[in-house]
């Protein structure tokens, strides 16, 4: 098991504001899991009494809407954290977290963490700023729902998974998404989601490798109406 203060991916997350002492002190206490692709880390409604750490991999965070149909809110990479708002307030976790691929997950308990948080200004800041990104970013999804079409959406939900996951050695987006996903996060049918993708693929803008997608032209789709 990796020690938390040797630990890479930490500079990417809230606890590189922590001191080696309490570094130290956390890794004796958190616990390593392995999630396959697919597996639940937790459910909406859940009440998590800590945070996850990514250490590998990428997980999505669903919200099941009125009509039952999942709404993909966010993607979630290796070195971020999940359940910060955990240690905020008590409330019950408000998403579903669901690996898309295989992941490396470390736990650490919010009993032996709480205490830094009140004591380490440093991370307390760190994590409120990381919560108010995320607001941000919800505000930016409420905004692109009411004002941008299905192609523009999809479009961006493209050029984002290109900017922040990367590609595979073949160019091919690194995160494969099926096309339920794409509806889920653009907010519209899997069969619009097929229609346009076809659109792009026509227009030059994308080709396809088996399931995966590769983008051929970035700017073609930022220029997308």
């Amino acid at each position: 098991m990796s020690k938390c203060e040797q630990c890479i991916v930490r500079q990417f997350n809230s606890l590189k504001a922590l001191t080696k002492e309490e570094l130290l002190r956390i890794s004796a206490c958190k616990t390593s899991r392995i999630i396959k692709k697919g597996e639940v880390i937790f459910e909406e409604g859940e009440s998590l009494n800590g945070i996850f750490c990514i250490k590998d991999g990428v997980c999505k965070l669903t919200k099941l809407s009125a009509n039952g149909k999942d709404q993909i809110i966010k993607l979630v990479e290796k070195g971020q954290i999940l359940g910060q708002r955990s240690l905020i307030s008590d409330e019950r976790t408000n998403l579903r977290a669901t690996a898309l691929n295989d992941m490396e997950l470390c736990f650490i308990p919010k009993a032996e963490i709480i205490n830094d948080l009140k004591k380490n200004n440093n991370f307390t800041m760190d994590i409120l700023k990381n919560m108010a990104d995320d607001l941000r970013e919800a505000d930016d999804v409420i905004v692109n729902m009411a004002q941008k079409s299905v192609r523009q959406r999809l479009a961006e939900a493209l050029l984002d998974i290109d900017e922040n996951f990367g590609t595979n050695p073949d160019g091919t987006l690194s995160v494969l998404l099926s096309r339920e996903d794409f509806a889920s996060i653009v907010g519209t049918a899997t069969e619009s989601v097929i229609r346009v993708l076809s659109q792009f693929k026509k227009e030059g803008f994308i080709s396809t490798i088996g399931k995966y997608i590769k983008i051929e032209d970035i700017e073609g789709l930022r220029r997308v109406e």
